[in-house]
């Protein structure tokens, strides 16, 4: 996959301007300075100032060059929806219609899936791995792996772990078959049907379906514009609540794209521990970074074993790559025995392909240019909800991962946005998905881990324009 060459040069230019080394209004270098001090070629440095336009960092004034925009002001919603203080029975419909199920999915334009696309998987690297591993293993392939995954993946992950920070021992860790299943575990090793958890909100509907099939009750915190995880909110509710897990997504959560700072992250565990509460904490986007570093997670400032983390390969590697993990802590022993009863071993070829991929560079040279796609595409897609839907819409910008969070104006008819939706072609995940309440009734996920075309593009542009008229 393509690692854009204009990155050398506006990595630099983005860095400067967000240390105020640049300020607004500044003059930037002309496209020939620029291409002879990075030797580009004229198209990368004008691919590059292009990125730089769209992203609202820099303008480009006629006949004059390039200059340092003014920081755009994000409308922050101050009417946030107010939520339950009290458990929630999962009561949870299956809205899972996404606003235009009757539509053939090769005849839309999908921003409804939290998956990449095939253009955007690394086929070639994936199923060139997959027969290197089948020439190497043959029928070691068909027997049972250990029940807890292959020793050597676990050590891999804990090595790529304490890269950012977080102190993984190989002997707590399980191979799952996804982050779902190591979500499913881990709260099923916590908990008892009835018990009360804590959830963010809005949260995925497939954390949702977890919580009501486990027959949990849920108090939903919410996750604000502002300040991420509501920890005043939290602490609120567990003071009252016998709360018996905090599941959330700290970083990149779903579907805000919202990063948790360390600070907010030090207090959600400070929270837990004086209730001795464990934290569910899944990172399944962690490594979906458009910054220059790769968050921490809460189980890096965890020296009790409290914090459960689980992740997997779906979201970074290809959807059908159905591989997770669980570090989980002091919880270990719970863990493995509701593992065990779920399926005795993880797909052996999906484990080799992986640990082969992670003995190379191969697998962070794929994320590099995974990433810069995805942050590219996510300005495409904010960059056409800003021009073309009403004045008082509002997409909050992601710090990475895969989604946008957008809010429409309270005077529009949802059951007209959606049939419009269907008109043009397009789909979106509605927001009543993420919440046992109907909280998010104005509110939709636009994905932009699909391709985006230009055929894409003027489907929201046409969606949007229907809604003013």
């Amino acid at each position: 996959m393509k690692d854009y060459r204009y990155r050398i040069f506006t990595s630099v230019i983005e860095k400067r301007i967000n240390k105020r080394i640049l300020k607004p209004g500044d003059k930037l270098p002309s496209v020939r300075s620029i291409k002879q001090e990075y030797h580009l070629s004229t198209s990368s440095v004008q691919s590059g100032y292009d990125y730089l336009v769209i992203k609202g960092l820099v303008v480009s004034i006629p006949r004059s060059g390039y200059i340092v925009a003014v920081p755009a002001k994000q409308e922050i919603s101050e009417t946030y929806p107010e939520l339950p203080r009290v458990p929630r029975d999962p009561v949870f419909k299956k809205n899972i219609l996404l606003t235009s199920d009757m539509q053939d999915y090769s005849e839309s334009t999908s921003f409804n899936v939290a998956a990449p696309s095939d253009l955007l998987v690394p086929q070639k690297l994936v199923l060139r791995t997959m027969q290197e591993v089948i020439r190497e293993k043959g029928a070691a392939l068909l027997r049972y792996y250990p029940a807890n995954g292959s020793k050597k993946l676990r050590e891999l992950l804990c090595r790529r772990a304490a890269l950012h920070g977080a102190l993984i021992q190989p002997d707590e860790l399980l191979i799952t078959d996804g982050a779902l299943q190591a979500l499913y575990i881990a709260l099923a090793a916590v908990t008892v049907p009835g018990d009360v958890i804590a959830v963010e909100s809005p949260c995925v509907f497939s954390v949702l379906e977890v919580i009501a099939n486990l027959r949990l009750r849920a108090i939903e915190i919410p996750v604000r514009y502002k300040d991420g995880f509501d920890t005043d909110y939290l602490k609120d509710i567990c003071t009252k609540n016998r709360i018996k897990a905090i599941v959330l997504t700290p970083n990149f959560h779903n579907p805000t794209g919202i990063l948790m700072t360390d600070e907010k992250k030090r207090e959600v565990l400070s929270i837990a521990s004086g209730y001795n509460v464990p934290i569910i904490e899944n990172d399944v986007y962690g490594d979906l970074y458009f910054n220059d570093t790769r968050p921490s997670t809460i189980r890096n400032f965890d020296t009790s074993g409290l914090v459960i983390t689980v992740s997997s390969f779906s979201k970074t590697i290809a959807p059908g790559m159905r591989l997770g993990w669980i570090a989980a802590g002091r919880f270990f022993s719970e863990t493995e025995r509701v593992k065990f009863s779920l399926g005795r071993s993880v797909s052996p070829l999906n484990q080799e392909v992986v640990m082969k991929l992670l003995l190379s560079s191969s697998y962070d040279r794929h994320l590099r240019s995974f990433r810069h796609q995805l942050e590219y595409q996510s300005i495409q897609l904010l960059n056409q909800f800003n021009k073309y839907f009403p004045e008082h819409a509002y997409a909050h910008i992601p710090q990475g991962g895969y989604s946008i969070w957008c809010r429409l104006p309270s005077e529009v008819e949802m059951a007209l946005f959606y049939e419009n939706c269907n008109k043009f072609r397009i789909r979106f995940t509605p927001g009543t998905t993420f919440s046992f309440t109907n909280a998010y009734e104005h509110y939709f996920r636009m994905v932009f881990s699909q391709r985006i075309t230009r055929t894409s593009l003027d489907a929201v542009k046409k969606t949007g324009m229907s809604l003013k008229d």
